[in-house]
């Protein structure tokens, strides 16, 4: 469910999957569900529920007992999306069997019967299907999906796809060869999923789920049982788990729901299960008798706590009734996660706080606890947190609250309904896959809000202050915390944290005064507008007020209810010196959180709640932004919100202070994985560590004082042009008013132009060998990257995009090699980067982690696949499978607001942007062998490149020739040098 704001972020997906469902052709009231006398067998699907059915889904099921549903669905056009779910995940296995699960879904995908070695992923890119995001699956503790998206289907291509996916689900090539690549594949994936967040994880899921399957089960394995894997015993657990009747297909679609059904029969049927079903383990439940108390040490993770109440999983059928009892359920814990969130807001100990209720894998019905203290406040935090947890489990909530909170979540439903028509079939596939696999139903979303609006009679104080009580009883309470480093008797303090008696905290209750927008200081009169002319793409309207605001307008029913926002002013990164180091990190925060005239971040919070307003500030290489989706009902506030934020922005020293604190509460000198260091360093770096992209760092609490930060930003939001765009469900001439009453009613601005220094982006110097950078993680995680020059403006647009094919055809060739065949990394890619805002300081770089022992091999394999690019030309295939995909991604997006929004953004100070914006798809889908073979001989050049490794702290740094690193004389004539970077 989309959320607009903070508070809004808890409703767990576990419960909202019961709920959240696909549009109706025909409505059906929450009073038609069927009674249990009646004569109509109801579906497989709502057999135990009394849920009304969404009539747009066709159910059935073949005599081997797997069962399909399948709908009719144009959006985006011509798309079909299939899911294929299998009931077996990591609980299905046993001790010897870890990680069987998940092996077994990358040798589906490998291959099968009907399909050699890896040739389905490019049969899908054929068919213009991207590996990753049109096609991947998933394997959890529950269950494994198959996603396909196709996004040009026609009867030939979802014949073939459904007829390889039958032969990777019944029969895949579970062979030696194939076993042994793809074994080293998940030893990678295991390898590069190693970090502090999932060592904690592991912890957690140990402990929390003591003598449970699920606390001994990692999705992933242990490096024991994978290495000791065999085709046989693999082929053993896929035919005692991969059977018909455990297998789901849901199908949504631009195609006939009865040609769908009849290729499903025809490649599906012939599926036969192998003996009799398996039944399945006993889950277990949660054991009291298991210690209450853990800490763990984990320096490069932020310090918390975190408190499960843990409750044993039974299935409840998914009633009407049962539905609208847990909405109480959720409604009581956003009251807490309300509360918490305003004491952190307003200086409590801890930084964050949140409350959440979850059936977890079909094992614990669990209230979960997190807590962020401030610095090593945990004692502190956990008693703050638990005595407004206590307040609440003592005293009912007032109906003022009960009240805020039922019409917030009833706003979201609302906006469910009102974008229902152009639900996607891909969420809609995969809506209908998850609630199989947590045993529920999916409704439309009308249905969905009218059992949400039928749920009111549960929203009164008493039945409230039930639900927290049962939500905080359990049969087993645990208690984790994690410390940055050993403190003395850190566990038996956290025992006595947890027993001890805590007064209720009244002081958290909030109050009943309510903030709504006359709250906000008001604006000037109206402003005028002075010219109104088309753009000539879609309807847009280019509009210039007297006050020198310009507003690029369209108004269209492509996304009925949804109102796209977006604001554009000052000149962004270009208004700071690249020598600068002004903690720009911490600016979106500390600008949206620090509130408007009197209304602080707790007032803003209850302005928007209930409503689609929204408040993202960003940073762009040329402009400031604000930006949101909203409403027809809201868009007009939520440009006075923007507005008022530039005319009178408050400025709170609360917002920066957490800030800083949420960083110090995570910071590690030295990152604490190989990815962690990729993501502090490398984009710094590869822009010659300009100080406008400077990693965060303590060092930064200088540049966070509350004047500083004023002195910053305060004339920032005061000046520069302001463009404002509005795409989607408004009437055009009461748009052009809400924006005359808000931005136009503005003072005039101040333009200063950057200086040119400042507009000026750079690539770093060639270095003679690679820059080493360190990690504190495993010795056996280490990390590649290799980077060369190209450049930046418009003038050479084409040559940016065609750069863009190239790097898709490196990341498909290493994915072949680096991946598919040797086995050595999980995640290769290559991408471009093109400043359109400055003539230099594009790139383009290719990085992948991978064992320390096989960083030459990566460098001399990047020297061999940039040699024979420049060399010759690709064929024609290998450029087809990365061109049609691109040709479906921009079919899908020709005639999307959000597409516009973003190509034109700029429009009214720069018009080129839409002959720029028109080109598009011909730069890219008219590129030809020739273009890539040039483009690769022009820049991927020996000698221009920088390139780095990442590598644990105090690891030998392996030896790499210059011509491994594609780096000669030009390199050291440069002056490059291996260094560590810091910062």
């Amino acid at each position: 469910m989309t959320t607009n704001f903070a508070a809004r972020r808890l409703l767990s997906a576990a419960l909202a999957l019961a709920l959240i469902g696909s549009p109706l052709t025909a409505q059906v009231s929450a009073s038609a569900a069927p009674s249990a006398a009646s004569a109509t067998p109801r579906p497989w699907f709502y057999e135990q529920s009394d849920v009304p059915m969404d009539p747009a889904w066709h159910f059935g099921e073949l005599p081997n007992g797997l069962r399909y549903a399948i709908r009719r669905n144009d959006v985006p056009a011509g798309q079909v999306s299939v899911r294929v779910r299998v009931d077996v995940g990591s609980l299905m296995e046993e001790p010897a069997e870890a990680g069987f699960a998940h092996f077994i879904e990358h040798l589906s995908f490998r291959g099968s019967r009907d399909v050699p070695d890896g040739e389905s992923k490019r049969i899908w890119q054929r068919l213009g299907a991207t590996f990753g995001s049109d096609t991947n699956a998933q394997t959890t503790p529950t269950g494994t999906t198959y996603a396909l998206d196709l996004p040009r289907a026609n009867e030939a291509g979802i014949d073939e796809s459904l007829k390889i996916l039958a032969g990777m689900l019944s029969q895949p090539n579970i062979a030696k060869a194939p076993v042994e690549a793809e074994r080293a594949v998940v030893m990678a994936e295991r390898r590069e999923g190693l970090s502090p967040q999932s060592r904690v994880g592991d912890e957690i899921r140990s402990f929390y789920y003591a003598g449970q399957r699920l606390g001994k089960h990692s999705t992933i394995g242990t490096e024991a049982t994978l290495a000791a894997a065999t085709p046989q015993a693999l082929n053993a657990f896929h035919d005692r788990w991969y059977r018909p009747d455990r297998t789901v297909i849901a199908i949504s679609g631009a195609m006939d729901p009865a040609l769908l059904e009849a290729k499903i029969r025809a490649h599906f049927s012939g599926w036969k299960a192998q003996g009799p079903a398996t039944p399945l383990p006993d889950f277990g439940k949660p054991d009291p008798r298991a210690p209450a108390t853990k800490v763990v040490v984990e320096p490069s993770a932020p310090y918390t706590v975190g408190l499960a109440y843990l409750r044993p999983w039974t299935f409840n059928a998914d009633t009407v009734a049962f539905n609208q009892a847990r909405l109480a359920d959720m409604v009581a814990l956003e009251l807490i996660n309300r509360r918490l969130e305003v004491a952190a807001s307003q200086g409590a100990s801890f930084l964050q706080a949140s409350v959440a209720l979850d059936n977890s894998s079909r094992s614990v019905n669990a209230t979960y606890v997190t807590i962020v203290p401030v610095g090593n406040e945990w004692e502190k935090a956990l008693k703050e947190v638990r005595a407004i947890v206590e307040d609440a489990r003592k005293t009912a909530p007032s109906q003022t609250d009960i009240d805020r909170e039922f019409s917030g979540m009833q706003g979201e439903y609302a906006a469910l309904v009102a974008s229902a028509d152009i639900e996607g079939s891909a969420r809609q596939a995969e809506d209908l896959v998850s609630a199989v696999d947590i045993r529920e139903t999916v409704v439309s979303p009308a249905t969905q809000l009218e059992i949400y609006r039928s749920a009111r009679s549960y929203m009164t104080p008493d039945k409230l202050l039930a639900s927290t009580r049962r939500l905080f009883s359990a049969s087993a309470v645990r208690a984790l915390l994690s410390l940055k480093t050993a403190q003395p008797n850190a566990l038996a303090r956290l025992t006595t944290a947890l027993r001890a008696p805590v007064q209720a905290a009244t002081n958290a209750r909030l109050g009943d005064k309510a903030v709504t927008m006359a709250s906000l200081p008001a604006l000037p009169p109206p402003g005028k507008v002075v010219s109104r002319t088309p753009v000539g793409i879609i309807g847009i309207q280019n509009i210039a007020f007297d006050n020198g605001v310009r507003l690029l307008l369209v108004g269209n029913k492509a996304e009925p209810g949804k109102v796209h926002v977006k604001v554009r002013f000052g000149h962004g990164r270009e208004s700071f010196s690249p020598k600068q180091d002004d903690a720009l990190w911490a600016a979106p925060f500390g600008i949206a959180a620090s509130g408007i005239g009197d209304v602080d971040q707790r007032g803003l919070a209850e302005l928007m709640n209930g409503r689609r307003l929204g408040f993202d500030f960003g940073i762009d290489d040329d402009a400031f932004t604000l930006s949101a989706t909203s409403s027809p009902e809201d868009y007009a506030d939520q440009l006075r919100l923007f507005a008022t934020k530039l005319a009178f922005p408050r400025w709170d020293e609360a917002p920066l202070k957490r800030a800083m604190a949420a960083l110090e509460a995570g910071y590690d000198p030295v990152p604490g994985s190989a990815s962690d260091a990729i993501e502090r360093n490398l984009d710094w770096m590869l822009r010659d560590r300009d100080g406008r992209y400077s990693p965060a760092a303590p060092s930064d609490r200088a540049a966070l004082t509350l004047d500083k930060f004023k002195a910053l930003w305060a004339p920032r939001l005061a000046s520069g042009p302001i463009e404002v765009q509005i795409y989607g469900d408004v009437d055009t001439e009461a748009a052009i008013q809400a924006v005359a009453a808000t931005f136009g009613a503005l003072p005039k601005r101040e333009d200063l132009q950057p200086p040119p220094e400042n507009r000026a982006m750079h690539f770093p110097r060639p270095v003679s060998s690679p820059v080493l950078l360190s990690h504190t993680g495993p010795s056996e995680q280490a990390a590649a990257i290799i980077a060369w020059p190209t450049g930046g403006g418009t003038a050479r647009i084409r040559e940016s995009r065609q750069l863009e094919m190239l790097a898709r055809l490196i990341s498909d060739r290493l994915f072949e090699k680096l991946r598919s065949i040797d086995g050595a990394a999980y995640t290769p890619s290559a991408s471009s980067i093109w400043p359109e805002t400055s003539d230099s300081g594009g790139y383009l770089f290719v990085q992948t982690q991978l064992k320390p022992d096989r960083i030459p091999y990566f460098f001399q394999l990047m020297n061999e696949i940039a040699a024979d690019l420049a060399s010759k030309p690709v064929t024609q295939d290998e450029l087809d499978r990365q061109v049609e995909p691109i040709r479906q991604l921009l079919n899908r997006a020709a005639y999307s607001n959000a597409f516009w929004m973003s190509q034109l953004e700029g429009y009214t100070t720069d018009p080129r942007k839409l002959g720029l914006a028109t080109s598009l798809a011909r730069d890219l889908l008219d590129t030809t062998p020739a273009d890539i073979q040039a483009l690769a001989a022009r820049y991927l050049v020996p000698g221009q490149s920088w390139s780095a490794i990442v590598l644990a702290r105090g690891m030998p740094v392996p030896l790499i020739t210059k011509q491994q690193t594609a780096s000669g004389p030009a390199a050291q004539a440069a002056g490059g040098s291996p260094a560590p970077a810091s910062h």
